[in-house]
């Protein structure tokens, strides 16, 4: 039984030390990507990923679900009115000391108040890294023809996609059980 949640814990570390793969979102705010219908044409796109995936990670998988979408629509080129990422950024403790989890307790007695807590700022001996979650946006209008030459917020969907598909991680399919 103990090597039974040894072996899941293992899995459960293994699944938060990897970078979000290119897939769908189960809902909104989850990892991945989601993707809204504004008009026939124009859609919201958003890729949510987690702290381990870098910025440009976030940012290439938007466009590469931009141009798929555009094809899926039967469209050829897809133009990107708006677009932005955002990072939220927090910190979290790594690395602590064989005592990490440990503080001293003190208290003080006030006459007025009765015993009251004290912490001891240094002992606090955990050390800090910060992480940060990217989420890309970007508004595209999908046409169908020949992409305009002129217009840098333009792009081919077939030559995007075929560009990026080497750099994209799917999902690991399932063990068959």
């Amino acid at each position: 039984m103990t090597r039974f949640f040894v072996v899941l814990a293992a899995l459960a570390l293994a699944a938060c030390a990897t970078a979000t793969p290119y897939q769908p979102a189960a809902r909104s705010g989850d990892y991945g990507y989601v993707e809204r219908k504004i008009e026939d044409n124009r859609y919201t796109i958003q890729f949510n990923g987690n702290s381990i995936t870098e910025r440009e990670t976030v940012e290439s998988y938007l466009l590469f679900r931009a141009a798929e979408l555009t094809l899926q629509q039967g469209f050829d080129y897809f133009v990107v009115s708006q677009r932005g990422t955002e990072g939220t950024s927090r910190y979290v403790p790594y690395g602590n000391s064989a005592y990490s989890g440990f503080r001293p307790y003190y208290s003080w007695y006030a006459p007025r108040y009765g015993w009251r807590p004290y912490y001891d700022p240094f002992w606090d001996d955990t050390t800090y890294r910060e992480v940060t979650r990217y989420q890309a946006t970007a508004e595209v209008v999908l046409f169908k023809g020949a992409k305009p030459a002129n217009n840098a917020q333009a792009f081919d969907a077939r030559q995007v996609k075929q560009n990026l598909e080497g750099q994209i991680t799917r999902p690991t399919p399932a063990p068959a059980g």
